[in-house]
């Protein structure tokens, strides 16, 4: 991460889409580096997730739960999520066929969300030529649902056919910070994964509460509203994965949805909640790289939890490829057709909309600081959404520091998406 040339310059390496950029820094200007808690390991890879699989929590093990003839999906993450599922599900597999599930009876289904569909190259990529060629491996559909159910707080339990019909559900997936639904994982392969855009918007419109936010579950209204569609559509068997900054898998639990996700979330904050004594001038942060900077849509969360970290009046210089562009048509034309920061904040709250509600996250954000943006798209868009735009993170950091002038403290987050600073007493 980091290459000291003497003097008090360093060097560090940004991610940045497949191809991470240089960026040459005063050492003494670097009032940390957000890396991973070092903490001792167990197994890891395959390895780890087989332990897990024979070691539920809070539920029986699969050979207990499944039985020979019944109709099996597993629900996993799509491509824009670094969830190593090549290397989670062959386990499940081996787990079910021991039992005497029939391939024909197993199908893997990519949770889409409100992505957009796979090609088959991507599906094998996620997947692995094994589980591809074994069973039946295919994307949500929100326009063929069932009405399971529901909620208390009105979020209709709209559920792709295929999941909602089946007779055993095994949800997988990894565990980071979520910026208002407190960490993914858990329930949330099926809520929002596999429900339609209208369940998505009526869940999401919980995150205007102040307890929607990252690192929070209880009384989170979003997790809470998540949980509880998870009775009208049941989840059988859940296997979450933690990953490393590499995209290794570290720790894996498994069982029930609640229980089992909830000590994910424990080791989580273990090694990615970092305590800060103050705030920096300019906070550096970036996803880590391909596939989490795919595009602006899936970039914003590391701001997100950058916000957290930067003074107010500071600069967050936010670097992402964005290579396929904003990732969604509604929140691209918020962006675009927003008159003011403070008008996408005002819009949100009279008409929350799936889409505008990561552009009024933006532009929360921009109440507070400037957001220098590091990426592929063509500077006069992103001058038009309110970001100012950079090709090269030093350009970036050189321009922030003229701009703010007496800079003392500057923070870098490597893995914007996954570490979560927190002011210490605040």
């Amino acid at each position: 991460m980091k290459l000291r040339l003497g003097g008090e310059v360093v060097r560090l390496s940004i991610g940045f889409g497949h191809t991470p950029q240089d960026l040459y820094i005063d050492d003494n200007l670097v009032m940390g580096i957000l890396e991973p808690n070092k903490i001792e390991l167990g197994l890891t890879g395959v390895e780890e997730v087989k332990r897990s699989l024979q070691n539920p929590i809070g539920s029986p093990r699969l050979n207990q739960i499944v039985k020979k003839g019944e109709k099996v999906v597993i629900i996993t993450s799509d491509i824009t999520r670094p969830m190593p599922s090549y290397k989670v599900i062959p386990a499940i597999l081996d787990e079910l066929y021991e039992i005497g599930v029939a391939k024909e009876d197993i199908a893997v289904v990519f949770a889409l969300g409100s992505h957009r569909p796979h090609t088959e190259e991507e599906k094998i990529q996620l997947v692995g030529e094994r589980v591809y060629n074994e069973v039946s491996c295919i994307d949500s559909d929100p326009n063929d649902y069932v009405r399971l159910g529901v909620t208390k707080r009105g979020t209709p339990v709209d559920i792709f056919r295929l999941v909602a019909e089946a007779d055993k559900r095994i949800c997988i997936g990894n565990i980071e910070y979520h910026y208002f639904a407190g960490y993914s994982g858990g329930s949330k392969a099926i809520m929002p994964g596999v429900s339609t855009p209208a369940a998505i918007q009526a869940n999401h419109r919980n995150m205007l509460h102040e307890d929607a936010r990252a690192g929070i579950l209880d009384g989170n209204p979003v997790r809470e509203d998540l949980d509880e569609a998870i009775e009208h559509c049941p989840i059988d068997f859940i296997v979450n994965v933690v990953l490393d900054e590499n995209k290794e898998i570290i720790y894996s639990v498994a069982g029930d949805y609640i229980k089992a996700h909830r000590e994910g979330c424990k080791f989580l904050d273990r090694i990615y909640k970092k305590e800060l004594k103050e705030k920096a001038d300019i906070v550096i942060v970036s996803q880590g790289g391909a596939p989490k900077d795919i595009n602006l849509y899936q970039t914003q969360k590391a701001l997100e939890n950058a916000k957290y970290a930067v003074r107010d009046g500071g600069i967050i210089i936010l670097v992402g490829s964005c290579k396929e562009g904003m990732g969604n048509k509604s929140f691209e034309s918020w962006m675009v057709e927003g008159e003011t920061p403070d008008e996408l904040i005002d819009r949100i709250r009279k008409n929350f909309t799936l889409g505008g509600h990561k552009a009024a996250a933006i532009a929360g954000v921009l109440k507070k600081s400037r957001v220098f943006l590091v990426s592929e798209l063509e500077p006069d868009f992103v001058r038009s959404i309110f970001l100012e735009p950079y090709s090269t993170v030093q350009e970036a950091y050189e321009d922030a520091l003229k701009e703010l002038g007496d800079v003392e403290k500057v923070l870098i987050m490597p893995y914007g998406g996954s570490t979560l600073p927190v002011i210490k007493d605040e």
